[in-house]
């Protein structure tokens, strides 16, 4: 299967399983619940789901144990979406070309929306059922999730980007902003993915954090250079929003054509990572050099 294809197949498959989650929801607030349906699945690209399945799928695991985790990290990732886009934060009006979950039910329940999503994420996480041999495992994505999503994982990373709004910044400030915004939650996917078998020794584990922990920050270099050279419709957000809101970027710091070429170093920082593992991890390094190919 080209990458693409898999792409695809993880897609609906995660979507499949985050409708199911949300439908099944009792209605206690319809209007909350209708929000929390409208951030998640109104498209995206699904990456970090997608490397919780990948992960796990190179590793051998059974792709059912990764539902639970990849659902569950797209929720949290929903959330901090719905969030970004508050007036008190990025003030954005659109997402994925269509209006932001507060622009269509108005700020209090964007709020709230994204508090649910991310509490039903451990909440899916933790009634899964993976069997007693993976309770351990199980226990440790629950503190994965938590770390990577917390305040020494993204929401640290967010308000080092506030922080670092309006003033000029060096690059090592700027990546220590993305390894905590960007980057920690992507690191997560792939110890999730990895967390869905046993007995994963030491060496592995080094070589797809090195991984994760480069195309979590080629990511972000790769999202600054969009912001500059895509448009809006394309995006499906506005076109030169981190220039409006004088936020630092690599571009900003280090011009485009540089940002460029350090996206796709780390890149190839990843693909080499990965290489010498007794694993058929094709599809994890195609899935870096995409990163820096992409036009959204």
């Amino acid at each position: 299967m080209t990458l693409k294809e898999v792409l695809t197949e993880y897609q609906n498959r995660v979507n499949d399983r985050l409708k199911q989650a949300i439908d099944n929801l009792p209605v206690v607030a319809p209007k909350l619940k209708e929000a929390m349906s409208y951030g998640t699945l109104l498209g995206g690209k699904r990456v970090r789901p997608f490397l919780v399945y990948a992960t796990a799928k190179a590793v051998s695991a059974d792709l059912s144990v990764a539902d639970a985790p990849a659902v569950a990290i797209e929720c949290v990732h929903a959330y901090s979406l719905i969030h970004d886009d508050l007036p008190a934060m990025d003030d954005d009006d659109l997402r994925r070309g269509h209006p932001t979950v507060h622009k269509k039910y108005g700020e209090a329940t964007g709020v709230l929306s994204g508090d649910a999503l991310q509490a039903f994420a451990f909440e899916i996480l933790a009634r899964a059922d993976f069997g007693q041999s993976m309770i351990s495992n199980q226990l440790e994505m629950l503190r994965v999730l938590a770390v990577g999503s917390g305040y020494q994982g993204m929401c640290g990373g967010q308000e080092l980007d506030i922080e670092a709004e309006n003033r000029q910044v060096s690059q090592k400030e700027l990546e220590t902003v993305h390894q905590y915004k960007t980057g920690a939650l992507i690191e997560s996917a792939v110890d999730l993915g990895l967390l869905c078998t046993h007995n994963i020794d030491d060496n592995t584990r080094k070589a797809f954090r090195t991984y994760s922990h480069c195309i979590g920050l080629a990511f972000q270099v790769w999202d600054d250079v969009l912001d500059i050279i895509s448009d809006t419709e394309t995006l499906g957000k506005p076109q030169g929003s981190d220039i409006d809101s004088n936020k630092s970027t690599y571009p900003k710091l280090m011009g485009l054509d540089k940002a460029k070429e350090y996206a796709k170093s780390l890149a190839v920082t990843a693909v080499d990572a990965l290489k010498p593992l007794p694993y058929d991890t094709s599809v994890l390094r195609d899935f870096a050099m995409y990163i820096v190919e992409r036009d959204h």
